[in-house]
């Protein structure tokens, strides 16, 4: 009976924490509709506030100041780039490359700023207010965060090397070394240009990159990397429900906080971790008129960076039989 009631606990805190990412989502989409500043809904809030509070040890939380500066710092590069630059092979260079340089040279576990610095480009923002808009969702997240473990303290953690938080948090740390960066630059070099061919810019959505960076960075470790069909049924999942909550609910903060409780609920059936995900369930949300080619712009997407990760491996796999004789 006790070992029951300890199990409860962790889970009864992780509800509670889904609730309040919910909650917070709801209130920054409210804000974002009385503003008109649709970009407040920063589509990688539900990602981050998803992890921040359900995870209250994990590598994010842990983090406010990153979490509240990172993504405002690579949304500047970002909005430069794309105010000066149209969408083209060297602007994805640099908007990208200047966010994983941020990340890097700051040593910050906030990945998700790479997406703050490639949506300008991909999406046409070219307002100054993007990056405040920005820095707004973030930092209240880092306060609110802060202010819920220092309220409702979490257990330790388990050490154990098999636990999954401590996998999450090898994940969403820093990435280390210098020799994914080639494949990992040639993959979003492929995609920019395949967008840039077809004019489909949204193949190269934000949140892909995101995970192409976690899988490139840690690929032995990376929750999706090998569930390639797993992750491929998350994302364009959704996608799907978020554009059919809109169709449904219009583009206010109940289609907003639907469309994140479906991705939690997706993520959990499919038993999988992928925090970008729930920020592909929020893109819509600062698209001007989304409809059903965004699902098959993600999947696509998706598609595209699973058998890059397959080829890099299987070359690598080629290099080491080679070297071996």
């Amino acid at each position: 009976m006790q070992a029951a009631e300890v199990e409860a606990t962790p889970r009864r805190l992780r509800m509670m924490g889904e609730v309040l990412a919910l909650v917070y989502v709801a209130a920054i989409a409210t804000l974002a509709g009385i503003t008109g500043v649709s970009t407040i809904l920063f589509p990688e809030l539900g990602a981050l506030a998803h992890d921040v509070f359900t995870r209250p040890h994990g590598v994010w939380a842990r983090s406010p100041l990153w979490l509240a500066t990172t993504p405002a710092a690579a949304a500047l590069a970002g909005i430069l780039i794309a105010r000066h630059m149209s969408f083209g092979l060297v602007s994805v260079f640099l908007s990208v490359g200047s966010s994983v340089a941020l990340i890097q040279a700051l040593q910050s576990p906030i990945a998700p700023a790479i997406s703050a610095g490639l949506l300008p480009l991909v999406l046409g923002v070219t307002s100054w207010s993007y990056p405040p808009s920005i820095l707004l969702g973030t930092a209240a997240l880092a306060l609110l965060g802060t202010m819920r473990t220092a309220l409702f303290p979490p257990a330790a953690p388990q050490s154990s090397p098999n636990d999954r938080d401590n996998a999450d948090d090898a994940v969403e740390a820093t990435a280390s070394g210098l020799a994914w960066m080639p494949h990992f630059f040639a993959f979003v070099l492929a995609v920019a240009a395949l967008a840039l061919r077809t004019g489909w810019h949204l193949l190269l959505f934000p949140p892909l990159i995101v995970m192409g960076y976690e899988m490139f960075a840690h690929p032995t470790i990376c929750p999706w990397a090998g569930r390639p069909w797993a992750l491929l049924l998350a994302c364009t999942a959704c996608a799907a429900f978020a554009v059919a909550f809109i169709n449904l609910l219009g583009m206010g903060p109940l289609a907003a906080v639907c469309s994140l409780g479906a991705g939690v609920l997706v993520l959990s059936v499919l038993d999988l971790h992928v925090p970008p995900a729930l920020a592909v369930g929020l893109l819509p949300f600062i698209i001007s008129h989304p409809n059903w080619k965004l699902p098959l712009a993600v999947a696509a997407g998706i598609l595209l960076l699973t058998r890059a990760f397959a080829l890099w491996q299987w070359l690598d796999v080629m290099k080491e039989r080679a070297q071996r004789t």
